[in-house]
């Protein structure tokens, strides 16, 4: 398949990938559905989060499930990055907790309360969903259509052709995801999610941002900003 329209570095990479006939099949369901459908996020940011993260200028992969389905202020929430939403969007529960860690982790309150985290993802931070796109109002709707036997392939390629990244899991459903990751030779950071059902329950105190800092430094990487 030809027509991906995907970071150049990311479509070398994943070159085979769009070959296989479970991505031929995936790209037709999602077309069809974008034509038929309302369907989120918009076509052109389906592989934002490869566009704004060059594969050789990954950092750290922070793994979201599903874009989100609904609207927020008149607009659609999902941006194709995950956790994410646009700028002047009100902060989705979870996004709100992720800043309350920061703040307790580093001890520094974050001043840009902006929702689009294009600012982590420009340095180095891969903010993959599971399946990268969703029908308006209906939660999971493409799931098992082969997004996530693409997106556990974007976390083999890193595991094995990177070294030194930092997988961020949380939830049972990333660290299922992320079983395979090579550990000898990347940091993998796990707890649970940051949705107020679970947070308490071990994401609060978990310190990822610090951990995830602390680790690229010691290999030699710049610091992630995560204000």
């Amino acid at each position: 398949m030809k027509d991906v329209i995907i970071e150049p570095s990311w479509k070398k990479h994943l070159a085979d990938e769009f070959q296989k006939p479970y991505f031929q099949e995936l790209a037709e369901f999602v077309k069809k559905e974008y034509q038929d459908e309302v369907v989120y996020p918009a076509p052109k940011y389906i592989f934002r989060a490869f566009d704004l993260c060059p594969f050789d200028k990954v950092k750290v992969v922070i793994l979201g499930q599903d874009p989100y389905h609904g609207k927020n202020n008149g607009r659609p929430q999902a941006n194709g990055l995950s956790f994410a939403v646009n700028e002047g969007q009100r902060l989705p529960p979870s996004l709100q907790n992720i800043y309350k860690e920061i703040a307790t982790d580093t001890g520094t309150p974050v001043t840009n309360q902006s929702g689009d985290l294009s600012r982590w993802a420009t340095q180095g931070v891969l903010l993959l969903n599971a399946t990268l796109t969703v029908r308006a109002h209906l939660a999971g709707s493409h799931q098992g259509k082969g997004w996530e036997q693409f997106t556990d392939a974007v976390i083999q390629k890193l595991s094995d052709e990177r070294e030194h990244l930092v997988f961020i899991l949380w939830g049972n459903y990333a660290r299922q995801k992320g079983a395979h990751i090579d550990r000898s030779k990347h940091l993998v950071i796990e707890s649970a999610h940051p949705s107020p059902f679970s947070a308490a329950n071990g994401f609060f105190g978990s310190k990822p941002f610090t951990k995830a800092n602390e680790y690229l430094e010691a290999h030699g990487e710049k610091p992630i900003d995560w204000f």
